[in-house]
């Protein structure tokens, strides 16, 4: 089984999805990026499925989970790069990914972290 690579930019975690997710394979990430999330301290997960072609509800739900587990150990998760066909799935089978953050490209999700991360030391300093 093939491992899905978490690097580390700053306190950012990337996940660039670049095989065919098999559920064993997401359930891996979903493991490893808690733990990474966990022993980086890590402040945001972006997860670029740009090269990913096909969803299926399983795939689909566990993203949904990994940004909540990531939330629950304080990292937003960005999700970008998703096609419009993996888009129009997602909705056809009935899955909203609440809660999940989306960005067009990683440029864009790094900002809209940053975006993010500023907002929320502005309501702390209230």
């Amino acid at each position: 089984m093939d491992r899905v690579p978490i690097l580390k930019l700053g306190d950012i975690l990337i996940v660039s999805i670049q095989i065919d997710l098999q559920d064993m394979s997401v359930l891996a990430l979903q493991e490893d990026l808690s733990e990474k999330v966990v022993e980086t301290g890590a402040r945001g997960v972006i997860i670029d499925i740009t090269a990913v072609e096909i969803v299926d509800s399983f795939i689909g739900r566990m993203l949904a989970t990994i940004a909540a587990i990531s939330r629950m150990l304080d990292a937003e998760t960005i999700v970008v790069g998703m096609r419009p066909a993996v888009a129009i799935t997602l909705v056809e089978l009935g899955l909203s990914l609440g809660g999940v953050r989306t960005a067009l490209n990683l440029e864009k999700g790094v900002a809209l972290l940053n975006q993010i991360d500023g907002l929320q030391r502005s309501e702390a300093s209230w």
